[in-house]
């Protein structure tokens, strides 16, 4: 699924920047203290302690030649990856991460140890392995997965038992979300009309209505993985793998490694990009 960079025998740099995400001290400050900690033991490193995006990114900024290792969660991650490429220096960094906070399935799918102590090790003693990544027109990026539409409907399950006050705010959060508004078709979780598109080939068109949409980085292949499950019962998903895939026809939302939703958009093309980013793994 991924492959060691041709730089990893000559081993990392025992210069170190950790940015900690101000959830995951929030969260779990024992384990950031133990990362800290293990970090410390093997490495000359410099700790910062961000309160929000803007210091993140200015912290990231002004790295110099230390090795940036993200302590949080999957979105601390996501957000270290973006700023890299908008800045288009992901290729020639090379990314730690020690998983902490609630959402780390991307963290996990990727390889990474979910153990604090194992993460701590192999963000020191680990190989750098070159990633694949997806790209949009608006430099948005996808590491793990991409999901049409982002979430079940957000006011489903919502009535039920309650006190009074509490059924009229779901009586009025479900009158609302009845009414047409952009983006509300596939969201509802009804049927939508989408055209999928992969290396300009058209896979699905929109006379066939669709449930959902899903791409993923096959890391390894240069490709992307496409899944598109269709309304008709009985209908298989229909499946290809693309350098590039676009997205068109009634306005929808994506969401992106499970923690950012994007749009609603019209239309919207991803592009894999080969090796882009580099992953320390054990």
């Amino acid at each position: 699924m991924d492959h060691r960079s041709d730089r990893a025998d000559e081993g990392l740099s025992r210069q170190v920047l950790v940015l900690v995400d101000p959830l995951a001290r929030r969260v779990d400050g024992e384990s950031v203290r133990i990362a800290k900690d293990v970090l410390c033991a093997g490495a000359t490193v410099k700790v910062c302690l961000p309160e929000g995006p803007e210091e993140f990114a200015k912290a990231l900024a002004r790295r110099g030649a230390r090795r940036p290792v993200v302590i949080g969660d999957d979105r601390a991650l996501l957000r270290a990856v973006t700023l890299l490429h908008r800045e288009r220096e992901l290729a020639g960094a090379v990314l730690s991460m020690i998983p902490v906070g609630g959402a780390v399935s991307l963290a996990r799918s990727l390889g990474v140890p979910t153990g604090t102590v194992a993460a701590a090790r192999a963000a020191l003693d680990g190989s750098e392995h070159r990633l694949d990544l997806l790209v949009d027109e608006s430099d948005g990026v996808v590491l793990g997965e991409l999901r049409i539409p982002p979430v079940a409907a957000p006011h489903a399950g919502l009535l039920g038992a309650g006190p009074p006050w509490l059924r009229t705010c779901r009586s009025l959060v479900r009158t609302l979300a009845a009414r047409p508004a952009r983006g509300t078709t596939l969201e509802s979780g009804a049927p939508a009309r989408l055209r999928v598109e992969v290396d300009g080939e058209t896979l699905i068109d929109l006379d066939q209505p669709v449930e959902g949409v899903s791409v993923a980085p096959a890391t390894g292949t240069g490709l992307a993985r496409v899944e598109v499950r269709q309304a008709a019962p009985g209908t298989a998903p229909l499946r290809a793998q693309a350098r590039s895939v676009t997205v068109s026809g009634e306005d929808f939302r994506y969401r992106a490694d499970a923690v950012t939703i994007g749009g609603p958009v019209r239309s919207r093309t991803w592009t894999v990009r080969t090796g882009a980013w580099g992953l320390v793994l054990p």
